[in-house]
């Protein structure tokens, strides 16, 4: 079930009245009941959180600028949040990471995105295998560590997980040492035992405990009992982006007092986050994340000139340039529901995807001349046809994609002649808090 799709449907139900009564609100509560329910939140904690909704909305003051409507979205936003947890902000000097938790979490994968999360923010990573439980384990885990970057450490055949982290601290060099320790079906005696044999070799600054979203509300159980072997500084939190029960695993972290940590939305070691509660709830909400956004594009930055490419004419070349950047976005739902559209029909969604791969296909079949002067192909039928057989599409794709092309060159123009427009789009750009009479 989508969760954030049921609670933006729940609220439509009430921002959509003419005005809005006591009668209204009850029903919003009620509404809100089955949607976390069904998202496997403890009833518990949907129903006190149902009563502090009713008890706000009708009991305390609203600002004398918000309607009714507006100051129960407002609760129901600041409600939401406080049943999700307490943001995280992560450390960013040296320091050592103990990373545990049972099978099928996706916990060695998460090592490596751990991996990549620090190596983005400037510093080096190594990554241990000392998970000698697993069979495949540590040749997994050096794969990974060399699609990140990452140094790796292990001995080979030695079962001794902790001697493995003693060899690996002799030797590592780097900024963030991250260990993967073995995992189970189930937590044992063994466990503690291997875990805590581990951390008193590692002596580790952080300690964090893979869960998989799909857990619901056990994953409280599960916080609970690895903090008893180790005490936890978070959990990360794996599969938000295909379980529906993802709300009931994070609210049951919070109710177990351990911090939610970071959040894997995804299956590239991108695909990474550190938990921010208001985004998350204002994203399920509609409320756009432009921050969330900001930090993609900062990222790919570094790789990508866009400052050059807005002075320059728009050519197809500079063009294709600015689609690659906008690829590294990643997939375009995942884009929109930054914006606040969380709504946007696949089928609008897995549409633009393919025209994407069809304008790749497209640019890469041109010439030099062509790429520089999309009026050459304009006013040529000969080459229409060319460009078409070349990348197997047909002639009205490539002119579909000469009149995106042209579109675009008079948007792009329009932006830079619009002093005002641009003030506009830098403001929202630099963070500007969500607006939530808007939501």
């Amino acid at each position: 079930m989508d969760l954030g799709k049921k609670l933006r449907e729940a609220l439509s139900k009430l921002t959509g009245k003419p005005y809005v009564d006591a009668n209204d609100v009850k029903a919003l509560t009620k509404d809100l009941q089955r949607v976390l329910i069904s998202s496997d939140v403890n009833v518990k904690l949907v129903l006190a959180l149902s009563r502090r909704i009713e008890e706000r909305a009708l009991k305390s003051d609203k600002m004398q600028a918000l309607s009714l409507k507006e100051h129960v979205t407002k609760i129901v936003y600041e409600e939401l949040v406080s049943l999700m947890g307490t943001s995280y902000t992560p450390r960013l000097d040296r320091h050592r990471i103990l990373v545990c938790g049972l099978y099928g979490s996706g916990k060695t994968t998460t090592c490596a995105k751990i991996a990549h999360f620090y190596k983005t923010r400037g510093l080096s990573a190594a990554l241990v295998a000392a998970d000698t439980d697993r069979p495949a384990a540590q040749e997994q885990l050096e794969q990974l560590s060399k699609s990140v970057g990452a140094a790796f450490y292990t001995i080979k055949g030695e079962k001794d997980a902790a001697r493995i982290v003693g060899d690996a601290l002799k030797k590592a060099k780097e900024d963030v040492i991250i260990v993967d320790s073995a995992g189970r079906n189930a937590f044992d005696g063994h466990l503690v035992e291997e875990l805590r044999s581990i951390a008193e070799k590692l002596k580790p600054d952080e300690n964090y405990l893979v869960i998989s979203a799909d857990l619901g509300q056990i994953a409280g159980k599960q916080a609970t009992e690895f903090n008893s072997a180790v005490p936890l500084s978070g959990v990360i939190v794996t599969k938000m982006d295909g379980s529906g029960k993802g709300g009931g695993a994070l609210s049951a972290v919070a109710a177990s007092n351990t911090k939610v940590a970071f959040i894997g939305v995804g299956e590239k070691t991108s695909d990474f986050e550190t938990y921010n509660a208001e985004k998350l709830v204002g994203r399920l909400l509609g409320v756009p994340d432009i921050g969330a956004l900001m930090e993609k594009i900062k990222q790919i930055s570094t790789e990508t000139d866009i400052q050059k490419l807005e002075g320059e004419k728009l050519t197809i070349d500079s063009f294709y340039e600015q689609l690659k950047a906008a690829k590294k976005l990643g997939p375009l739902g995942s884009v929109f529901s930054m914006l606040g559209a969380n709504d946007v029909p696949k089928e609008l969604v897995q549409q633009s995807e393919e025209k994407l791969k069809k304008f790749e296909h497209m640019i890469n079949s041109m010439t030099k001349e062509e790429k520089a002067e999309a009026a050459l192909i304009k006013n040529s039928q000969a080459r229409v046809q060319r460009i078409a057989k070349g990348s197997g599409c047909s002639e009205k794709d490539v002119r579909e994609f000469l009149s995106q092309f042209e579109k675009m060159d008079k948007m792009m123009n329009m932006f830079k002649r619009n002093r005002g427009f641009r003030k506009k789009m830098e403001k929202m750009m630099a963070g500007a808090p969500p607006d939530l009479k808007a939501a």
